[in-house]
């Protein structure tokens, strides 16, 4: 017995067309989400500067070089805006603490706050990180 086929034109052509659009709408979330990954992680690295920045600029540092101590302001314009590589500066806040004082031993808290806009239909994400550090200068 033999099995004949009837051709089906265009069938390749509908599933290609079901296949690449699963395919390609996987790649394009996965392209956006590495993009978020790489800011966050732009973000911590960004918090850690500041931490280290603010630790050794503390009360020791202003009496040994007469210079003032660290403030907020400065964390955020010497140690934190210099170094965001991709960021939007606008979009980019910082909040310095320290714990109890600026006095070697202490501890210095910095956290830094990003809102990112996805390249895609997406809302709004707020990044944050925080990184704390003893003051040692």
């Amino acid at each position: 017995m033999t099995v004949t086929r009837t051709p089906r034109p265009g069938v390749a052509t509908v599933e290609f067309a079901v296949v690449s659009s699963a395919a390609l709408l996987f790649v394009i979330g996965l392209i956006v989400g590495a993009l978020g990954v790489f800011r966050y992680q732009e973000v911590a690295r960004l918090a850690r500067e500041g931490a280290r920045y603010a630790s050794v600029r503390g009360d020791s540092y202003a009496n040994a070089t007469g210079r003032p101590a660290a403030t907020p302001d400065d964390v955020h314009q010497q140690a934190i805006l210099p170094n965001a590589v991709i960021l939007d500066p606008s979009k980019l806040t910082s909040a310095v603490t320290w714990d109890p004082d600026k006095r070697v031993g202490a501890t210095v808290t910095v956290r830094v706050s990003y809102v990112w806009i996805p390249e895609t239909i997406f809302p709004p994400v707020t990044m944050s990180c925080s990184a704390a550090q003893q003051v040692s200068y």
